[in-house]
C-alpha cells in the first residue's frame, strides 16, 4: 500500500505544475464595418436565392450549362470523390480514439516420431500433440486529460475545413461557367457587328463605284472603302476564331471537352445585369466557403496545440483480456491394478485478465514542451491566416460592387449615346447616297457609331461578368444552407 501511495504521490507532483500550463490564445480579429463603402443594392436575395445566384439572369441557356456542369464536370466529380475522402478520413482519425483490440488465434499439430531406443509404457515417447489458443486483449485510454476529446474535435475541424474547400471549388466553377457563357456572347455580339460591318462597307463600295463609273465621285473613294471592308472581313475571321475557342472552353467546363463546338449554340444578345443584391459585411463571416474554411482551420490549430500540450500528463490505459486455449499431448492412462498404457490427454482452459497501465514521459517532456511551443506559433499563424481570409473576402465583396455599379451606370450612358450615333450614320450613309455629302463624312458618321456600339456591347458583357464575381464575391454559388458543416 505504501508503493501504491508513492506512486500517486509522483503523479500527482508530476502532474500539478502541468496543469498550471494553461494554453491561451490570441482572438482573431474579424471586426467589419456595418456597411460596405459601395453603392446599396436594390434587391434582397434569400440565402437560397444566392446559393443558385445564376438564376437572378433569367437565361435558360446559361441554367442548363451550369446544371450540367454540377452534374458532369471532372471539378464537379473530383469534389464529391473528396467529400468521400473527408467524411472516411474523419471517422478513421475519430475511430482511433476509440478502445482497441485485437482477436488472435493459433493452432498447431504435431507428429513426434521415436528415432533411438524403444520406448515402454512408463515413459512414452513420440506421439501427436495439438495445440490450439485464441485471446482477445483490449487497450482502451482513459480520457482523464481530455485528450481523446479532442482529437475527436481536431478531426471534425479538419473534415470541416476541407469541406469549404470543396464548397469553395463548387463556387469557382459556377463563376467560371456564367463567366465563360458571357464572355462568348460577347464574342458572339462582336462577331455579329462584324458581318454587319462588313454587309454596310459592301453597300458602300457598291455605291461608291458606281458613283465613280459615271463620273460623280472619285475612283480613290471606292478604294478606301474597299480598304476598310477588307480589314472587316479579317476582323470577323479573327472573331470566328476565337468564339470557336471560347465555346470549347465551356464544353470543357461543363463536361463535353469531346463534343463538337457545334452542338453548343451560343446567341449574339447581352442583356442588362440583373440588379446589385443588398449585402452586409457581416455576412461574409457565413456566407463565404473560404472564409468558413480559414476559420475551421484555425479551430483544428487550436484543437491541436491543446494536444500538444496535454501531451506531457500522464497516459493511465485499462488492459482488459479474455483467451482459451486447448491441448492435446501424449500421456499415459492406468488401468488398475497395475496396467499403464499410453494415450492422448487434453486440457482446455479459459482466462481472463484486468490489468492496468500508466506512462509519465518524464525524459520527453524538454521535447514536448519545444513541440507545444511550436505548435503555439502554428496557431498563430492560423489566426492570422483567418484574419486575411475575412479582410480579402470584405475587399473583394465591396470592390465587385463598386465595379458593378460603375458598370451599371456606363451601360446606361452608352445606350443612349449608340442609339444617337446609329441615327446619324443611317442619315449620312443617305445622303452620301443620294449625292448631298460626301463619302468621309458618311464613314466618320458610321465609325462614330461602330465605335460607340463596340463599347456599349463591350460594357454590357464586362457588366454582366461584373455581376457573375458580385455574386461569387459575396458567397453565393454553393448550397450553404445544405452543405455548412458544424464545426466544434
Amino acid at each position: 500500500m505504501r508503493r501504491r501511495a508513492n506512486l500517486a504521490a509522483v503523479l500527482i507532483t508530476l502532474a500539478a505544475p502541468l496543469c498550471a500550463c494553461a494554453v491561451r490564445h490570441r482572438a482573431p480579429d474579424v471586426t467589419l464595418p456595418a456597411s460596405y463603402e459601395a453603392p446599396k443594392g436594390d434587391v434582397a436575395l434569400l440565402p437560397a436565392e444566392l446559393d443558385r445566384w445564376w438564376l437572378q439572369f433569367h437565361d435558360p441557356q446559361l441554367n442548363a450549362l451550369e446544371d450540367e456542369a454540377f452534374r458532369s464536370a471532372p471539378d464537379a466529380r473530383t469534389a464529391q470523390a473528396r467529400v468521400l475522402e473527408a467524411r472516411a478520413t474523419r471517422n478513421s482519425q475519430t475511430a482511433q480514439t476509440l478502445p482497441t483490440g485485437n482477436i488472435a488465434g493459433n493452432a498447431s499439430h504435431q507428429r513426434a516420431y521415436n528415432i533411438g531406443g524403444a520406448s515402454d509404457q512408463l515413459f512414452p515417447v513420440g506421439g501427436t500433440t495439438i495445440s490450439e489458443t485464441a485471446n482477445f486483449n483490449v487497450s482502451w485510454e482513459l480520457d482523464l486529460f481530455g485528450r481523446l476529446a479532442l482529437a475527436r474535435k481536431v478531426a471534425n475541424a479538419d473534415q470541416a475545413a476541407t469541406r469549404f474547400n470543396i464548397e469553395g471549388a463548387r463556387a469557382s466553377l459556377a463563376a467560371s461557367v456564367a463567366d465563360n457563357y458571357f464572355q462568348a456572347r460577347g464574342l458572339a455580339i462582336q462577331l455579329a457587328d462584324a458581318r454587319e460591318n462588313i454587309r454596310i462597307e459592301t453597300r458602300l463600295q457598291a455605291v461608291a463605284q458606281k458613283k465613280a463609273d459615271v463620273g460623280l465621285g472619285a475612283a480613290s473613294d471606292a478604294d478606301r472603302v474597299a480598304g476598310d471592308l477588307a480589314q472587316a472581313q479579317a476582323t470577323a475571321e479573327d472573331l470566328d476564331s476565337q468564339i470557336h475557342a471560347a465555346r470549347r472552353q465551356l464544353l470543357i467546363l461543363v463536361g463535353r471537352g469531346m463534343a463538337p463546338v457545334a452542338s453548343l449554340l451560343i446567341d449574339a444578345e447581352a442583356d442588362d445585369p440583373p440588379p446589385m443584391p443588398t449585402a452586409v459585411p457581416g455576412d461574409l463571416l457565413t456566407r463565404r466557403p473560404d472564409v468558413r474554411e480559414a476559420e475551421a482551420r484555425l479551430r483544428s490549430e487550436v484543437g491541436t496545440d491543446k494536444l500538444r500540450h496535454r501531451a506531457i500528463f500522464p497516459t493511465f490505459t485499462l488492459l482488459p483480456g479474455l483467451g482459451a486455449s486447448r491441448t492435446v499431448q501424449p500421456s499415459v492412462g492406468f488401468i488398475p491394478p497395475s496396467t499403464l498404457i499410453p494415450q492422448q490427454q487434453t486440457t482446455s482452459l479459459g482466462m481472463w485478465t484486468l490489468a492496468g497501465g500508466v506512462s509519465v514521459p518524464t525524459l520527453d517532456i524538454p521535447h514536448l514542451l519545444y513541440d507545444a511551443k511550436a505548435e503555439d506559433a502554428r496557431t498563430e499563424q492560423a489566426v492570422i491566416a483567418y484574419e486575411k481570409a475575412v479582410q480579402t473576402a470584405y475587399g473583394e465583396a465591396e470592390n465587385a460592387m463598386v465595379n458593378l455599379a460603375a458598370g451599371e451606370r456606363a451601360v446606361a450612358v452608352l445606350k443612349d449615346g449608340e442609339a444617337r450615333a446609329h441615327r446619324a450614320s443611317e442619315a449620312a450613309s443617305r445622303r452620301y447616297a443620294m449625292g448631298l455629302d460626301d463619302l468621309t463624312n458618311a464613314l466618320s458618321a458610321e465609325q462614330a457609331w461602330r465605335t460607340t456600339r463596340s463599347a456599349l456591347t463591350g460594357e454590357r458583357v464586362q457588366a454582366l461578368r461584373r455581376a457573375v464575381q458580385t455574386y461569387k464575391a459575396l458567397g453565393g454559388g454553393w448550397a450553404f444552407a445544405a452543405s455548412t458543416v458544424k464545426t466544434p
